[in-house]
């Protein structure tokens, strides 16, 4: 079985009340944004974790 990444963004600080930025992983316009600020889609933030596992994550 494999583990899906799933982010919890609840919290209002993901969503920009300024408007819709493009997402970096597809392009399509988003309000949310990351931890660190960048535009992203949260289905898209979790299929790129999904896709880039971190190092400690690899065996």
């Amino acid at each position: 079985m494999t583990a899906m990444a799933f982010l919890d963004w609840r919290s209002a600080d993901h969503f920009d009340h300024s408007g819709d930025k493009p997402c970096v992983c597809c392009g399509g316009p988003t309000p949310l944004r990351s931890d660190r600020g960048k535009p992203v889609h949260k289905v898209c933030a979790e299929a790129w974790l999904d896709a880039h596992p971190r190092k400690e994550d690899r065996r």
